[in-house]
């Protein structure tokens, strides 16, 4: 089975070596990955800046580079949120895109979601996985689109604790980061206020590490965190716990 990857942007731009943790990831549990090399942005951006003719060009260019594949693997709840739950506001007005969107819709799949529901990943172990030496404790922060929108919630809790991860929730673990992409631009002094509880519940977990499905939520803490001073505590992406590249 092959499984075109979106990369995002994000990682593609700032942190690579996520998306080759994801890779070794997906390939461990038996599928071919491909990479298409023309990818770019989502459209989310322009999406929620209400540049809709961008926003479309760009989920047709998608449509255009991953229909192609068996399943697309995304590992962001934001960029997956957005394919998989408002490119349908984009082309409803076009009949044949609409169509086209119908039968890729329901082949994409956040990274743990795509782990767990369709690789069936019941042990790393098994799906030839080794975690590294990293473990724990962490707490786990849930990104807005990933749970709302995806549903994204019990799988890589599963996950962590299938690589013997021990967990300690913080205190509200579903509220936003402050991120919200453009939402942090506009509205800066809002998103830091927001960011800077979500600092001080990670600091009340008492573990020294948090994990998260998405980049944009990690640089918008990582980068808070170090602006208060704290140099120490570890900001992960699941994909690199879960390779053991932590």
């Amino acid at each position: 089975m092959r499984v075109g990857l979106f990369v995002t942007c994000l990682i593609d731009l700032m942190r690579p070596e996520i998306g080759f943790s994801v890779i070794k990831l997906l390939e461990g549990a038996g599928y071919e990955v491909v990479v298409p090399p023309a990818q770019t942005c989502c459209g989310q951006p322009a999406y929620n800046s209400g540049d809709r003719k961008l926003a479309r060009d760009l989920a047709e260019k998608t449509l255009r580079e991953f229909e192609q594949f068996d399943y697309i693997v995304v590992p962001s709840g934001s960029c997956g949120g957005m394919i998989r739950v408002h490119y349908g506001d984009l082309f409803a007005d076009d009949p044949q895109m609409m169509g086209r969107f119908g039968r890729l819709r329901p082949k994409v799949y956040e990274l743990t979601d795509f782990l767990v529901n369709v690789a069936r990943v019941t042990t790393l172990a098994n799906a030839s996985i080794t975690p590294g030496e990293f473990t724990g404790p962490v707490t786990y922060h849930d990104s807005c689109s990933g749970l709302r929108e995806l549903g994204v919630k019990a799988q890589p809790r599963a996950l962590l604790e299938q690589a013997g991860i021990s967990l300690v929730e913080m205190k509200d673990c579903e509220h936003c980061c402050g991120f919200g992409g453009t939402f942090a631009v506009k509205y800066g002094d809002i998103s830091t206020a927001i960011v800077d509880e979500k600092c001080a519940n990670i600091s009340a977990s008492g573990t020294g590490a948090v994990v998260l499905g998405d980049l944009g939520c990690m640089l918008n803490i990582e980068g808070r965190l170090r602006r208060q001073g704290d140099t120490t505590t570890r900001v992960l992406h699941i994909a690199q716990v879960l390779a053991g590249d932590a």
